[in-house]
């Protein structure tokens, strides 16, 4: 069993594997970033409508309310959308919104947790969110119990010698250096260590298992970036992992890091 401040997720194939949590006072601190983000965003949105005052200070007055509404649930649906479970604060100390059950996480899981944030915000200073995340578990407020999120660390992995799990002098998916680059846009952190994870525990697993957890972990790479078929119809599945999990964590400056994900959602 694992132990520790961490989230244990177990595939049914038998690979078990952890998730960091974030503590409430890490959480607390990238939300105080959101909220200075916000606000400046709030300010020049404020200055750029300014000339509504023209209308009288009580439409203006409104309006500012029911904007500044507007922006403080888009702001965090679309950031935690597009930045695959990040605001600005979560990026700046490396924090990451994943599925509480290790599994990709969908809009509706996004666009639940942030209509709850108001209610989590009651009554003043996060308090509800706050209590919620110190008594939970796995330090989940409202929001996230309902939507079924956790918010986890997102440190540095160890470089791993790729060459020692699986040893190979040829991997024909780096040649393809415009899709090798889309692989480490599109892979996530997470399924990234769920490969590598396969990899270190493979003789582990019966012949059955083994069988079935890279053919689906394959299945979910291939479908990722779509190669030419004369690339991959000689690779089993196990390589296909093994090729994959190299050109994530193989940054062109030849150490290994996981890849930014800055980019846009999965599809």
């Amino acid at each position: 069993m694992i132990a520790g401040n961490v989230l244990p997720i177990r595939t049914p194939e038998g690979i078990e594997f952890a998730l960091p949590l974030a503590g409430p006072f890490s959480r607390m601190l990238a939300l105080a970033i959101d909220l200075a983000a916000i606000a400046a965003f709030n300010y020049a949105l404020q200055k750029i409508l300014g000339a509504l005052a023209i209308f009288g200070q009580d439409v203006a007055g409104g309006l500012s309310v029911v904007l500044y509404f507007l922006l403080t649930l888009l702001y965090a649906t679309l950031a935690e959308w597009f930045w695959r479970g990040q605001t600005i604060g979560k990026r700046v100390l490396g924090l990451r919104v994943v599925d509480a059950r290790g599994l990709r996480l969908e809009p509706a899981q996004v666009i639940v947790r942030n209509l709850l944030r108001f209610l989590d915000a009651l009554p003043l200073f996060y308090l509800v969110g706050g209590a919620a995340c110190v008594l939970n578990r796995y330090h989940q407020r409202l929001g996230d119990l309902v939507a079924g999120t956790v918010v986890i660390r997102t440190p540095q992995i160890a470089a791993p010698d790729i060459d020692k799990l699986l040893p190979r002098k040829y991997n024909s998916l780096a040649e393809s250096r415009h899709l090798a680059a889309r692989l480490r846009q599109k892979v996530t952190p997470e399924l990234a260590r769920i490969g590598l994870e396969a990899l270190l525990r493979r003789d582990r697993l019966d012949p059955a298992a083994r069988l079935a957890v890279f053919a689906d972990l394959a299945a979910r790479f291939r479908a990722m970036v779509p190669y030419p078929i004369e690339v991959t119809e000689q690779l089993a599945d196990e390589q296909y992992v093994r090729d994959v999990v190299a050109i994530v964590y193989h940054s062109s400056a030849g150490s290994f890091a996981p890849a930014s994900k800055s980019a846009g959602p999965e599809r």
